[in-house]
């Protein structure tokens, strides 16, 4: 057994095992990982076996006792033959045992789309990659694994990650999409075809619409938008911010889904088929969430500055809002079109609002951008319901 150390991240005690852990060196093992978490108390427990070559009978007793004053302990970066022992006797029911995630490099790989939690990256015609931005990334990745996986049984059209791997300090999701485009790299390559990728976006999004889930499975959006008048009730006038929190509560909650962040990067094509490679955001709620999501990504971002389209999805201000006024097109009967903007618009200020004065505060241009496109559009809408 090597040198066994220690640090102290995001209130976890990580403890570094190196080597064997058998008969021969298990008590001495024991004796200094006490010796460590007696002077660094207080925190969750995690071992790491990085460099731990093999654990023995005497070595999970060791794990064993640790547990019994540490109920929460977890095992990480486990090689596949060290997790063997765990799994085969019973400890990956007893304790989280995590595998050691296999390293790739995204050096050269072409950026396919990009959201607030992470980047896509080509690794080869096959595969591509969704790198989450922070490096604590992997609770984020296990739910939105999850919830992708709750879509699919559900007969929303999506691509399941099959492994999470390791980007630099970071991690990623992994999926295999054979030759597959996001629409955004299908309406570049075809600009005379806008209508009819924007058509095939629609259609997705009316069967999310009309998909029903249960309350257990997935988050109420209104719940989370609630939060987002908290936030920004110090920009405001009172009464404009006691209007916002009204009509909110006042939309009737719905089973059905809604995406949350619903642009043409996170829409694939495979052959005749369109997938969902990005369900982090997926939620219960009105369609209005949707939509208000949509006004951010092809108008209300890159209002103020046009380029950030451009960085964001890749295309022009003007294709941005060609989608856009298509997609409303194609949704809404003519009758209510306008005034089902004016909802989403109002959504989508409140929540750019809220994002940038948490974000990046700096930006004072935006900020007072969002500031008086509210006060012209919340006196005239008096609901925020489709």
């Amino acid at each position: 057994m090597g040198e066994i150390s220690s640090k102290v991240e995001n209130n976890k005690l990580v403890i570094f095992l190196e080597g064997r852990v058998d008969t021969n060196n298990a008590a001495e093992v024991e004796e200094k990982i006490n010796s460590i978490i007696s002077k660094k108390s207080g925190h969750e427990l995690v071992l790491d076996a990085a460099k731990l070559d093999y654990i023995s009978s005497a070595g999970l007793r060791v794990v064993l006792r640790l547990r019994k004053i540490h109920p929460e302990i977890m095992v990480i970066n486990v090689s596949s033959e060290v997790y063997d022992i765990f799994d085969m006797t019973g400890f990956t029911e007893m304790l989280k045992v995590e595998k050691a995630f296999k390293s790739i490099s995204i050096e050269g790989c072409d950026v396919i789309g990009q959201g607030s939690n992470g980047i896509v990256y080509r690794t080869d015609p096959e595969t591509i990659v969704k790198v989450y931005k922070y490096p604590d990334a992997l609770d984020d990745i296990r739910h939105e694994r999850e919830v992708a996986r709750r879509a699919l049984i559900l007969g929303i059209p999506t691509a399941i990650s099959y492994d999470i791997v390791k980007v630099g300090d970071k991690y990623g999701s992994v999926f295999e999409l054979l030759n597959a485009k996001s629409f955004t790299e299908l309406i570049i390559e075809n600009p005379d075809d806008l209508d009819k990728y924007v058509t095939i976006y629609v259609d997705v999004l009316k069967r999310i619409h009309a998909t029903e889930a249960s309350e257990s499975d997935f988050p109420d959006i209104k719940k989370t938008a609630l939060k987002w008048v908290s936030d920004i009730e110090n920009e405001l006038p009172e009464e404009m911010i006691t209007k916002l929190r009204k009509m909110i509560n006042e939309i009737p909650f719905s089973n059905t889904l809604v995406h949350g962040d619903y642009h043409t990067n996170n829409l694939m094509m495979q052959g005749d088929e369109a997938l969902m490679i990005d369900m982090d955001t997926l939620s219960l709620g009105n369609p209005v969430f949707d939509f208000a999501s949509i006004y951010s990504a092809y108008s209300a971002f890159s209002e103020v500055d046009h380029t950030v389209i451009e960085k964001f999805l890749g295309i022009s201000f003007e294709t941005g809002l060609k989608i856009l006024n298509k997609t409303f097109e194609l949704y809404f009967d003519p009758d209510v079109r306008e005034i089902n903007l004016s909802k989403a618009k109002v959504i989508s200020y409140m929540r750019l609002l809220r994002r940038t004065i948490k974000r990046f505060p700096d930006d004072t241009a935006m900020v007072n951008h969002c500031k008086e496109m509210l006060m012209e559009l919340v006196p005239n809408v008096h609901n925020l319901y489709y």
